[in-house]
């Protein structure tokens, strides 16, 4: 058997197992869906009102009342901004070190399974376009065997060939728009958490600025 007849075999099967992988993808695309939004929001705080909070304590010193204030946070960012202040009394670049730790360990949470959403967005009009192939296959075959003549069974085969089409673009849509949606949230999220940084970075190397010259007498 050449290669032809093998795949005239195997798109024999029908493309229905091709719609139900694409149903499936998109119950596994909704569930993580579901599953980044809720961490989203679980892990997120009024940023203005957190920064306004924080930064006249960061300006004057207030360590103390930073880390208090922290506590009280259930964002990434205060939990970005807590390792560095769990540093601070050994420099500003040891804790500029623990936060781009905690910011990386911030990013790899907020990106798990966002690379599964957008392989199936990329791909799942691709597998639409397989079910379809098959599809008209059949109907070829089927046109054969009635020898020209339409029927309800040729007219089921175009139509489905049609459908999963039709399927793979819709699973394609909500993935691909909420990838892209996630992206730009885990975007603002770590442009907020390395403006707080800065900050208390400013604070400490001042700081060390000012003990310099005392140290040196």
């Amino acid at each position: 058997m050449d290669i032809q007849e093998r795949l005239t075999a195997f798109s024999m099967l029908g493309a229905a197992w091709v719609m139900w992988l694409l149903i499936g993808l998109s119950v596994i695309g909704l569930g993580i869906i579901l599953e980044r939004a809720y961490y989203y929001l679980a892990s997120s705080d009024d940023y203005r009102r957190l920064r306004d909070d924080l930064l006249p304590l960061i300006r004057k010193g207030d360590l103390s009342a930073v880390g208090q204030r922290l506590e009280k946070s259930r964002s990434l960012e205060a939990k970005v901004l807590a390792a560095g202040l769990d540093w601070s009394d050994k420099g500003a670049e040891a804790a500029a070190e623990s936060m781009a730790g905690a910011t990386q360990l911030a990013r790899l949470n907020m990106e798990r399974n966002l690379a599964f959403l957008g392989t199936v967005g990329n791909n799942a009009p691709f597998v639409g376009l397989l079910g379809t192939v098959i599809g008209i296959i059949r109907s070829f075959h089927e046109l054969n065997a009635s020898q020209g003549k339409l029927s309800d069974t040729l007219m089921s085969e175009v139509g489905e060939a049609l459908v999963a089409t039709a399927i793979g673009i819709l699973v394609a849509i909500p993935c691909v728009a909420f990838f892209n949606f996630f992206q730009r949230v885990i975007r603002a999220r770590l442009g907020q958490t390395e403006t707080l940084s800065r900050e208390l970075l400013a604070y400490l190397r001042s700081k060390e600025g000012t003990a310099s010259p005392s140290a040196a007498e």
